[in-house]
């Protein structure tokens, strides 16, 4: 059991990586896009980066955490296995406070369903309405956000690999 949830673990943490760094490297092509075909790109994320980004992060962050459980406190496992929790947490956190709130921008002309539509309407800001925000302020904040998070994931995969190869 114990192997099989840390390649699991392993996985899943590279799956989360996979999606934070794909956008982390589109940054400086993006940074150049005018308006028009910025917000023309935008939405071609959804629903890919969503489903990958969901399995990834979610299931890495679950999959660490039981691991975390059942690794010995002390032990030498133990610390990196913390710090690959600490960093999805982390990616977590980045995310819910800078990304989307600027994912429900980007998407707001798009007519989602389902799981998609309660998903990306939670803590739903109607302030654009009222205040319109400057476009690359949006910008700014979503491709940023993104290198944060894949510096996180960098972090969080780094530190599973080590917890993995010092339990041997």
């Amino acid at each position: 059991m114990s192997n099989v949830l840390q390649i699991l673990t392993a996985m899943l943490i590279a799956v989360a990586m996979a999606m934070a760094l794909a956008h982390a490297l589109e940054f400086p092509g993006k940074m150049r896009l005018t308006k028009e075909a910025y917000f023309a790109m935008q939405p071609i994320y959804y629903p890919g980066f969503t489903i990958g980004g969901g399995v990834g992060e979610f299931g890495g962050l679950m999959t660490t955490l039981i691991l975390l459980f059942f690794t010995p406190w002390g032990s030498a496992a133990f610390w990196p296995t913390l710090v690959a929790a600490l960093g999805l947490v982390g990616m977590q956190a980045v995310y819910w406070l800078l990304t989307h709130p600027v994912n429900q921008f980007w998407l707001e002309d798009e007519n989602l369903s389902g799981f998609s539509a309660g998903f990306f309407s939670f803590r739903a800001n109607q302030s654009n309405k009222t205040h319109p925000v400057e476009w690359m302020d949006l910008r700014n904040q979503w491709e940023y956000s993104h290198v944060i998070r894949a510096g996180f994931a960098l972090v969080s995969l780094t530190a599973i690999v080590i917890a993995i190869s010092v339990s041997r």
